[in-house]
């Protein structure tokens, strides 16, 4: 089993399997403080090499990295290594969910606007009233709740302290929650802090459905909370309305709370977007959770947001308070200006993606790729064993070295690495030249051995 560094010198997650792409394996942990001066480990926290021009007797005694038990299996994101690579080797990045287009300009209007007006200083913990409103009034378009905006609205930095806070504020260690795998890697991280008791359930391809009966023996009254992303990233499935109705039933009989993420909920292509919030019974028992990054190409502002019943916000607000107190005030300003938008910004937006969509898509399938149905997100995860390389990360070496591509092993969203080595995921939140770019080239230099 190996392990490697990011560029931060931090360690990555685990992989059962070997690649070069993964060169900090046990052997080289083994290896003496000399032997590991001949190797490239970026500066770190703590003192991970040593400098090779200086004489050996002088060094300090090499540290080794240190972090919490909760943390031991974590690493830090496949996402920085990949694009690292994809620097180093000149590739076209479809790997990060990051477009490589600017966010709209009356957005960007707004931030500037509210910087030259002096909005600088610490906003109200929570939000600053005009934001809260703005949220409270998009959901109520999208859902047809009506929320509090004073009592059930938080605004977070982004929608992954959206995540943090609900889940340790809400979370006891010892508690069993429940995730759908593969899933967004901040998910069990954070659970392995609140020392959650994490109990998953795969979702499986061709179409990434719920295996409801599994469910079903899953959930008891020993469960916390369920906790789910739709549209749902890597696999770009959105959960129907008859799995959501099963989920929230077994929520409402064992009293179970549910984590919704719908960071891509303007993003959904072959069906409506259903919030499991608005189904009955369950809005008491929900904390929904969004962010603007992914809507209005802005990922860099980090302005989330968290809604919930006032006895569930408690504890959202009590962790968020110790997290980061505050979010952007410049930023809140000017999300109320885009969540203010006209129905029409987001039709085009879901046109346009559509299209990005389209292209890969095709491109992929042409590739030779096994491309599985993406009903929303930006995100497309594809087989990749026609090409005949070993595992996804193998695979996903020799797409960037080779091809001069980048797409995300998907192994690192499963509580079981192997049960995602025969799939990649790829984005299409990039311009249509950089998306023909990458099919051009993956068309020249990509052959089926299979």
């Amino acid at each position: 089993m190996g392990m490697y560094l990011d560029t931060h010198g931090v360690m990555l997650r685990q992989f059962s399997f070997r690649s070069s792409l993964l060169p900090f394996s046990s052997h080289l942990r083994r290896a003496s403080a000399k032997s590991a001066q001949s190797i490239n480990f970026p500066i770190g926290a703590t003192t991970m090499a040593t400098n090779s021009t200086q004489n050996e007797s002088t060094q300090p005694t090499q540290k080794p990295v240190q972090v919490a038990k909760r943390l031991e299996k974590f690493k830090t994101t496949i996402f920085t290594q990949m694009s690292t690579l994809a620097i180093k080797h000149g590739a076209i990045n479809l790997g990060q969910g990051f477009p490589n287009f600017d966010g709209p300009d009356f957005v960007k209007e707004a931030a500037i606007q509210a910087i030259k007006d002096g909005k600088n200083q610490y906003a109200r913990g929570h939000g600053i009233p005009e934001l809260n409103s703005a949220i409270a009034a998009r959901f109520l378009k999208d859902s047809g709740l009506v929320v509090d905006p004073e009592r059930e609205v938080t605004v977070t930095s982004g929608c992954t302290e959206a995540i943090a806070a609900s889940m340790l504020g809400l979370i006891n260690p010892g508690d069993e929650v429940i995730l759908f795998a593969p899933f967004y890697d901040s998910y069990e991280a954070t659970l392995s802090m609140a020392g959650a008791k994490v109990k998953g359930i795969t979702l499986r391809p061709p179409d990434f459905s719920v295996p409801l009966e599994e469910l079903k023996a899953a959930v008891s009254n020993k469960t916390r909370a369920i906790l789910l992303n739709t549209p749902h990233n890597p696999t770009g499935k959105m959960f129907t309305r008859e799995e959501l109705e099963t989920i929230a039933s077994l929520c409402i009989e064992n009293d179970v709370i549910v984590f919704s993420d719908e960071v891509y909920d303007k993003l959904s292509f072959e069906m409506d977007h259903v919030s499991i919030a608005s189904l009955p019974g369950m809005y008491e028992r929900t904390v929904t959770m969004n962010s603007l990054g992914k809507t209005f190409s802005l990922t860099g502002w980090k302005i989330g947001w968290a809604i919930a019943p006032p006895h569930l916000t408690w504890g959202i607000r009590q962790a968020h308070s110790y997290l980061t107190f505050a979010t952007s005030t410049p930023m809140q300003s000017a999300a109320v200006a885009a969540l203010r938008a006209p129905e029409s910004y987001f039709k085009e937006l879901k046109s346009d993606y559509s299209a990005k969509k389209e292209i890969l898509v095709k491109g992929l399938r042409e590739v030779g790729f096994e491309v599985f149905p993406s009903s929303g997100t930006y995100f497309v995860v594809v087989d990749h064993t026609p090409f005949g390389l070993e595992n996804d990360v193998a695979f996903c070496e020799y797409l960037i070295k080779e091809v001069g591509v980048v797409a995300i092993p998907t192994s690192v969203f499963y509580l079981n690495p192997e049960d995602g080595k025969n799939l990649v995921r790829f984005t299409f939140c990039k311009d249509e030249e950089t998306l023909r770019g990458a099919v051009e080239r993956m068309k020249l230099k990509l052959k089926r051995k299979v």
